[in-house]
C-alpha cells in the first residue's frame, strides 16, 4: 500500500455544472432553475456546495447558462430576511442562514453554447488557474458520514493525479454510463486503465460506472480545448480523462453512502425520503404515509 503523501497540492477549488433546462420537472422550473428545487428543504445545489466545502474547497465555480443567476445568489447574503430574523430574535435560524452564506467564495462561469460536459467543464479553465480541482455534478446527491469528495480526496492524498468516482451499474444501465476497467490496488480503489463513454455491454471494460464526482488533474483541459466530439455528438470529460491515461495517474473509488440522481422526479422522491427518515418525526409521516 502506498504511502499517503502530505506534500500533495491542496486542493481548494471546485467546477460544479448546473446547465440544462430541467425539462423532466416542469413546470416548475419554468421559473426555478432546477439546482434550486429542494430535497425537502435544502436546494440540490446546497448538498453539492457544502460537500465541496466540507472537504476542503474554498472557491467555487458554478458553471451556468445565462438566466441562472439566482443559482450563485443562493450563496450570498440576504440582508432583508438576515435583518428580519434579527430583529425577531431567531438568532438560531439567523445563524443558518449566515452560515450558507459562508460556505465558499461562489462565482459564476457562463456556458453560452451548452455542448456537453466536458464542454461545461473547459469553461472554467481560467478560473481553475493550472490547479488540480474537484468537479461535482449536483443532479447526483450522495449521503454518507464521508462524503462522495472526501472519500476521493483520501485517495488523491496518496496517489495524486485525477480520481473518479464510481459505482457498480446493473447491465442494463452500462451503455447510458462511463464506465472505467483498471485493477484494484486495495480495497475499492482501482488504478485505472481504459475508460470508454456510453459503450455496449459486449464492449464494456467492467461494470463500474461513472458517477458524479470526480478530481481532476489540470491537463484534462489540454483536450477539452481541442473540442472535440465523442459519445452523442457531446464533448465528454470522460474522453478527456482518458486522454491522461500514461502521461498521469488516474484512479477510481468505489464510493460508498446513499446516492440518488435527482435530475428526475423519481430520484428526487427517493431523496427525499432518505432525508425524511433521519428525522423522527418526519420518519413518522412517512411511515404513515407508506401504509396508507
Amino acid at each position: 500500500m502506498t504511502t499517503p503523501n502530505t506534500n500533495r497540492p491542496s486542493i481548494t477549488k471546485a467546477v460544479i455544472p448546473v446547465g440544462g433546462l430541467g425539462t423532466r420537472f416542469l413546470p416548475a422550473t419554468r421559473a426555478v432553475p432546477k439546482p434550486l428545487l429542494p430535497v425537502l428543504n435544502v436546494p440540490v445545489i446546497e448538498y453539492a456546495v457544502r460537500e465541496a466545502s466540507e472537504a476542503g474547497v474554498t472557491d467555487i465555480a458554478i458553471v451556468m447558462s445565462p438566466g441562472m443567476e439566482s443559482v450563485a445568489d443562493y450563496f450570498g447574503n440576504q440582508e432583508v430576511l438576515e435583518q428580519e430574523l434579527s430583529s425577531r430574535g431567531r438568532v438560531e435560524l439567523l445563524d443558518a442562514q449566515l452560515e450558507i452564506a459562508s460556505l465558499a467564495n461562489v462565482t459564476t462561469v457562463y456556458q453560452h453554447d451548452p455542448r456537453g460536459p466536458g464542454h461545461a467543464i473547459l469553461q472554467a479553465r481560467e478560473f481553475c488557474g493550472g490547479e488540480p480541482f474537484v468537479t461535482i455534478f449536483p443532479d447526483d446527491v450522495i449521503i454518507h458520514t464521508t462524503s462522495a469528495t472526501e472519500q476521493l480526496m483520501q485517495v488523491y492524498r496518496e496517489h495524486a493525479g485525477s480520481v473518479i468516482a464510481v459505482t457498480e451499474a446493473s447491465d442494463d444501465l452500462i451503455h447510458t454510463k462511463g464506465v472505467i476497467g483498471g485493477t484494484a490496488v486495495r480495497n475499492d480503489v482501482y488504478a485505472v486503465d481504459s475508460m470508454v463513454e456510453k459503450p455496449a455491454l459486449a464492449d464494456a471494460p467492467s461494470n463500474l460506472a461513472i458517477v458524479a464526482r470526480y478530481i481532476l488533474d489540470n491537463a484534462v483541459f489540454d483536450y477539452l480545448a481541442e473540442e472535440r466530439s465523442g459519445a452523442g455528438g457531446e464533448i465528454q470529460i470522460t474522453d478527456a480523462i482518458a486522454s491522461l491515461l500514461g502521461n498521469s495517474p488516474v484512479h477510481a473509488r468505489k464510493i460508498t453512502g446513499f446516492h440518488a440522481d435527482t435530475g428526475n422526479p423519481g430520484g428526487m422522491l427517493e431523496a427525499a425520503i432518505h432525508v425524511a427518515k433521519q428525522d423522527p418525526e418526519l420518519a413518522e409521516i412517512v411511515r404513515r404515509a407508506s401504509v396508507e
